[in-house]
């Protein structure tokens, strides 16, 4: 059964840096897109950024310029480098991945449990 598991996420400063994590296991024969989204207190879930199976990425607007996502696709893995972080980045943060499984079956969306990252001095 397929997990994605995150893991980086914590208290920091404005201005401060953090690093996510999420590693996906479980019946995988490929991934294809991954990505990672954010849900803040009263807000939907959005995307923060996403990259393709060709290492291609995607950024809101928000983040660009302080955000880089990347992956090691031999470890099915998905980094976020989140760097001058704002008390508005706030947020759970969501892995997201898009997976064809070892049976043929698929592609289907998963997604990670979150992971609260919070931005305040």
């Amino acid at each position: 059964q397929v997990q994605l598991e995150e893991s980086g996420g914590g208290l920091v400063q404005p201005g401060g840096s953090l690093r996510l994590s999420c590693a996906a296991s479980g019946g995988i024969f490929s991934v294809n897109g991954m990505g990672w989204y954010r849900q803040g207190p009263g807000k939907e879930r959005s995307l923060v950024a996403h990259i393709s199976s060709f290492g291609v990425p995607v950024y809101a607007d928000s983040v660009k310029d302080r955000f880089t996502i990347s992956r090691d696709n031999a470890k099915n893995t998905v980094y976020l480098q989140m760097n001058s972080l704002k008390p508005e980045d706030t947020a759970v943060y969501y892995c997201n991945a898009v997976i064809l499984l070892s049976t043929g079956r698929g592609p289907y969306n998963y997604w990670g449990q979150g992971t609260q990252v919070t931005v305040s001095s």
